[in-house]
């Protein structure tokens, strides 16, 4: 028989209003009440209705972690952190998976139904118009690693990625690198966008390096080798910055196929620092973004936003790093 309200108020020796304060935020109820509470409940195997609750609370405890990034593996780190932090804070992941969607409407109007208390956006690709079509309906919103600005209309958590292109580029041409190209992603992300920026920024330092870049039609594995293939066929870069560890990936596979060596005859540097950037086989130099200092920050800032919803927008960036392994000719 399933434990009531009551069975844990008759058991605690208290009311049922005492059980109800006890498992609602914010309620006035001492912290020995509770305790009494939580361990009648947990005798009984009780769990309260978090539907019921919300039609007096007003609150879902629901947020939509929205992305459109599935396919990468680097969400899987993402999603983990994401669904433990959320969950170690009393709230519960609706997951929104965009596929190749950019309109938002769709996914607005499901979240809506669900009535979620925010929006966490987990996009580096994703245009800020996406984020703000939440913004305009009075959904606390997020973007997570979003793209940044010095003055974001909705709040954005992540890194600077045009910094992250500079660094990239310093870190060839420190190596005296004579000609060396940029591999991204989609044209279309911002990612993409801003990282190209901040390496050719950089890269106009240094007027007798010969600079060069293409796009890959996605961030994967099939699609960083696919380029790769592609470009051999004509005149190839002795180092590559490539906008993600995935598309290294399929790089580096597609440079062995070609009967090439790295970093003997091509160097690369990729981005993200995913797990299997450091197998031994691969042992990619990339750039680390603090993705667990990011997703603990987007978290943090969105309970926040439940006592202050008009919150005026600011953005959270946090430093990347190179992580040096086998990809690229030592420093001179």
């Amino acid at each position: 028989m399933v434990a009531t309200l009551k069975d844990v108020a008759n058991k605690a020796g208290v009311s049922t209003s005492a059980v109800s304060r006890a498992f609602t935020d914010g309620a006035s109820v001492s912290s020995k009440m509770r305790k009494k509470v939580e361990k009648a409940a947990s005798e009984l195997g009780y769990s309260p209705n978090f539907l019921a609750r919300s039609l007096t609370t007003r609150r879902t405890k629901l947020i939509g972690l929205v992305s459109n990034n599935f396919h990468n593996p680097i969400f899987l780190e993402v999603f983990d952190l994401f669904t433990r932090g959320l969950q170690d804070r009393g709230l519960r992941p609706l997951l929104v998976n965009l596929s190749d969607e950019t309109n938002p409407e769709q996914s607005l109007q499901m979240l809506r139904q669900y009535s979620v208390d925010g929006v966490l956006v987990a996009s580096s690709t994703l245009p800020p118009e996406f984020s703000m079509a939440f913004r305009s309906k009075g959904i606390p919103v997020i973007n997570t690693f979003g793209r940044y600005s010095s003055s974001p209309e909705v709040h954005v958590v992540g890194i600077d990625n045009v910094e992250a292109g500079r660094m990239a580029a310093r870190e060839l041409a420190q190596r005296n690198y004579k000609a060396v190209g940029f591999l991204g992603g989609p044209e279309i992300a911002t990612s993409t966008q801003d990282r190209l920026k901040g390496f050719l920024e950089e890269m106009a330092k240094y007027p007798l390096i010969k600079i060069s870049h293409t796009f890959a039609k996605e961030y994967s594995f099939q699609a960083g080798r696919a380029e790769m293939l592609r470009l051999s066929k004509g005149d190839v870069a002795e180092a590559y910055f490539c906008g993600d560890d995935v598309l290294s990936i399929g790089v580096l596979s597609a440079i062995k196929d070609i009967g090439l060596e790295v970093p003997k005859d091509i160097g690369l540097i990729g981005f993200n620092d995913i797990k299997m950037s450091s197998w031994e086989n691969i042992s990619l130099t990339t750039i680390n973004q603090p993705i667990k200092q990011i997703i603990n920050s987007s978290i943090e800032l969105m309970v926040a936003m439940f006592d202050e919803p008009n919150r005026y927008p600011e953005a959270r960036l946090f430093p990347c790093q190179i992580v040096e392994r086998g990809t690229l000719r030592p420093r001179p």
